[in-house]
């Protein structure tokens, strides 16, 4: 399980290395919550996609290493101790907003600039995705129990449509 303490290290160790990240997934959830809900079995990062190598040496150098190659939409890598970190390649615009590619090209994921808030991580201030854009990806799928209550918390908190 990916803890807090895990999710801040990375956060850090990226930081450290000139990457800019933007938490999504369960994490970017209780980031919004400003708490811990729930444990977490990875840690879900967008990265700017032109700092794809400095965010994977940095990691590397942690001892990751790759487990899942999905690019361009997507790539795991893993830590000896069962750690994950779920990777989503971004390209921005000059607008701040981004692209992220998907299986389908066709269809790829779109990150408006509004999406890109913060939230908190025992008591420190990261960057997220917005509860908005947090249910907009919650759709299209059969969610699991966690996915439904971080919608509903998230409902509860923001009022956004929490998928059923």
């Amino acid at each position: 399980m990916m803890s807090r303490k895990d999710a801040l290290s990375v956060l850090a160790l990226l930081r450290e290395a000139g990457a800019d990240v933007v938490i999504a997934g369960g994490w970017g959830v209780d980031a919004l919550l400003g708490e811990e809900t729930r444990e977490h079995r990875d840690l879900d990062l967008l990265h700017i996609r032109e700092q794809e190598q400095a965010v994977v040496a940095a990691l590397e150098s942690a001892g990751y290493t790759e487990t899942l190659d999905w690019r361009p939409a997507r790539f795991v890598l893993s830590h000896p101790s069962g750690l994950e970190i779920d990777l989503h390649p971004l390209e921005f615009a000059a607008d701040g907003s981004a692209v992220q590619s998907s299986l389908d090209p066709e269809e790829p994921f779109r990150y408006p600039a509004a999406c890109f808030v913060t939230g908190t991580i025992g008591g420190i201030t990261v960057p997220c995705i917005s509860a908005e854009q947090q249910a907009l990806f919650h759709q299209g799928y059969e969610p699991a129990e966690r996915d439904v209550a971080d919608m509903r918390r998230l409902a509860e908190k923001f009022g956004v449509d929490a998928p059923s």
